[in-house]
């Protein structure tokens, strides 16, 4: 027997106070004979024998009844171990029940999905407990959800509660998962405590965990007892991992290419996949995939030609498939009227003529018209307003004014973009002080001396053909490495990246930065470390440069509004001024609307929305009566493999442990019972002490009454001899 009680214990020693009384009740007095005493002496030592008999019968009742109720408030538990005859005691638990609730467990099967059966493994789960037990339910997901702790369980209730829960887009971290169930185990007050965890099973999940997540499970069933129920289906499923602007350029009457990159996780092929480009809810283009192979991926281009201006909403879908949630990748659009880049040249007989030429490129197609670019000379960058500008690109201008760097600093802030490149003219050290008057940097890097980077016959190196995965760079990733290497760079800045910064292209060989990028505000500055004329390099007369540059500008003018999130990223709505208003406005796929306080943030004003707990289109407003900037959020696609462990897989992970796997529904009521072995006796031991206290006080009345009866009829009697 254990008690969960323990300490209560002490209590018992309470009994001591009906014998203290009983002790005192028997204290001996001065006793003084008198005549008439001895007729009476036989009588008196008869009921004397009567009376104490009567009072330390009584005394045991009392002290039974305290030793009863004691060990009730103790709650008193017996296992089966124990012997405990069936019929006494009560099967009684506290119950965590931890359901996965990840988009995987969207996965049907044709009949029904994997929430949908793990809802009716539920339903054999909470069979067997007791109406007030204490239960807890949590949604398991990137945040988990805490739906019920510690709730007097009531059938219709929890019933009500479980059915209204559904699986969310967002993928499973187990790793956290240990720590929250032992928070509610150790915050609930049962006799016996049981933890259920019904999940898929996902191997992308549960396969290969560290050491340390077995031992926390382990450690966790020395004080519940531990149980996985395991909900299985196909490992079948297409999704769209990306879909991302590949060329042509955000403006009204142009038309735009997208990719949309599409995986099978499944095992087997799959044949004519459909996939729809879709601009505000139109399906713009259709491309079919003859085939995928398992586990590889296909891209389609998607064309979209846009006829207005604005923010278009854009996505790539697929045909329904197993699982609907990764069907679906989006991304916002946001088309101008025009196009215009401002190109800023700091030596009279240099480089504009490259810029200009290489952003009206477009193979001989004469597409030209798709940027509407202005030269201007140095000296007269004062007399421009920057915010007519979409891009501004600076090369080999030798320094700029304070004000001039102000203005820069807002104009990007604001959402602009700024591309900046060296040359012979370029004074290092005004740049580094005037480009940063505020102690936020405008250029990527600190400017430290020019190098040389040829070498004895003057020829200079290539670029380094291994580049990130990065929009401007990806054309040249795909180009062929001899043709990467035919771009030659003599000479270049060395510089010293900011933190904030990262480097797009660097020089083979080294660690040199030939391109660097950061954030100021809602725009971006590129930033390169050679020039834009064939002075320091030959980058301007290769098919290289033209790519590049117009990747910029793309890059650039298609990042005014936030670029698309994940679920569970945070979405913010950033201002260049401080706002007349002090909440911003969060409109959710769903139609829910979130008031988001606006605060300040290194000289900017931000306003935050945690945690997106939706896939779509989010709308960010300034105030409920402004109109809406689209935010596009998609799911993470690393819960698209929807591959489970097998039954062998998940029994090895947990051998060695004290975790139950029950695998079918007979394992699961196998493991119930087993788990609510123990009987919980205080409801027993409280009715027995009660009762007890009934009896001691019917008795003590019923005895009263005759002892009072008795004095009665001994009095006459006693009266006689003195008569006589």
């Amino acid at each position: 027997m254990s008690f969960f009680n323990p300490l209560l214990l002490f209590a018992a020693l309470g009994v001591a106070l009906p014998i203290l009384a009983h002790l005192l009740a028997r204290q001996k007095v001065k006793r003084t004979d008198w005549a008439a005493m001895q007729f009476l002496n036989r009588n008196v030592r008869v009921r004397s024998r009567q009376i104490r008999l009567r009072d330390i019968f009584l005394l045991l009742l009392r002290c039974l009844a305290i030793l009863m109720l004691v060990a009730a408030l103790a709650k008193p538990f017996m296992n089966e171990a124990d012997a405990v005859p069936e019929g006494i005691g009560e099967r009684r638990a506290g119950v965590v029940i931890a359901l996965d609730a990840s988009y995987s467990m969207g996965h049907s099967d044709g009949a029904s999905t994997r929430f949908e059966q793990a809802l009716e493994k539920i339903d054999a789960i909470v069979a067997g407990i007791h109406p007030g037990d204490p239960v807890c339910l949590v949604l398991l997901g990137a945040e988990h959800q805490v739906i019920a702790r510690n709730m007097a369980f009531d059938p219709d209730l929890f019933d009500e509660l479980l059915r209204a829960q559904s699986p969310d887009p967002e993928s499973l971290d187990l790793d956290r998962v240990p720590q929250i169930l032992n928070e509610l185990v150790e915050a609930m007050d049962a006799p016996q405590k049981e933890v259920y965890l019904v999940s898929d099973m996902q191997a992308g999940d549960w396969g290969d965990r560290p050491v340390w997540f077995g031992e926390a499970l382990a450690t966790l069933g020395k004080s519940a007892s531990m149980n996985i129920v395991p909900v299985r289906g196909g490992a079948d499923n297409l999704a769209i991992t990306d879909l991302e602007l590949v060329s042509g350029v955000l403006r009204k009457d142009t038309a735009a290419r997208y990719r949309a990159t599409v995986r099978n996780y499944g095992t087997a092929e799959v044949a004519n996949v459909s996939v729809k480009g879709v601009a505000d809810g139109n399906t713009v283009d259709t491309k079919i995939i003859p085939s995928i192979a398992p586990g590889e991926s296909e891209t389609v281009s998607l064309f979209v030609h846009f006829r207005n201006s604005g923010a278009v909403r854009m996505s790539a879908e697929l045909e329904p498939d197993s699982l609907l949630e990764d069907n679906v990748r989006r991304t916002v659009a946001v088309i101008r009227d025009e196009v215009s880049v401002l190109s800023v040249e700091g030596s009279p007989d240099g480089g504009q003529n490259f810029i200009t030429a290489a952003l009206r490129a477009r193979g001989g197609s004469g597409g030209g018209e798709n940027f509407a670019v202005q030269s201007v000379p140095w000296i007269d960058l004062p007399a421009q307003d920057l915010e007519t500008f979409d891009v501004v690109i600076l090369q080999n201008v030798p320094e700029i004014t304070s004000e001039q760097a102000r203005l820069f600093e807002n104009y990007v802030r604001a959402g602009h973009g700024l591309i900046w490149f060296a040359g012979d003219k370029v004074d290092a050290a005004a740049w580094n002080k005037r480009s940063a008057p505020d102690g936020i940097s405008l250029l990527p890097a600190v400017i430290e001396q020019t190098v040389s980077t040829g070498d004895a016959l003057g020829v200079g190196r290539p670029l380094d053909p291994s580049m990130p995965d990065h929009p401007v760079s990806r054309p040249l990733r795909s180009l062929p490495e001899d043709l990467l290497s035919e771009t030659r760079f003599r000479k270049m800045l060395q510089v010293k990246p900011s933190a904030t910064s990262s480097t797009i292209m660097s020089l083979a060989g080294t660690a040199a930065p030939l391109l660097l990028e950061h954030s100021v505000g809602r725009g971006q500055v590129f930033m390169f470390t050679s020039s834009a004329d064939s002075s320091w390099n030959n980058l301007a007369v290769t098919p290289v440069f033209p790519m590049v540059l117009q990747q910029m500008v793309t890059y650039l003018t298609a990042r005014e509004f936030e670029t698309p999130r994940l679920v569970g990223d945070s979405l913010s709505l950033s201002y260049v001024d401080e706002p007349d208003a002090s909440e911003a406005v969060f409109d959710t796929p769903s139609g829910e609307t979130i008031s988001v306080p606006v605060s300040e943030h290194r000289s900017q004003y931000v306003a935050m929305l945690e945690h997106a707990r939706e896939s779509g289109f989010y709308l960010a407003r300034v105030s409920l009566q402004s109109p809406g900037l689209p935010v596009a959020v998609n799911v993470d696609t690393s819960e698209s493999d929807v591959s489970c462990l097998s039954a062998a897989e998940t029994a090895l992970t947990f051998n060695g442990t004290e975790i139950r796997v029950a695998e079918s529904e007979a394992d699961l009521l196998n493991a119930v019972e087993e788990s609510r072995a123990g009987r919980s006796l205080w409801f027993h031991l409280l009715l027995v002490g009660l009762g007890l206290l009934v009896l001691e006080s019917l008795l003590a009345k019923w005895m009263s009454r005759r002892s009072e009866s008795g004095k009665k009829q001994t009095t006459p009697s006693a009266a006689t001899p003195e008569s006589v």
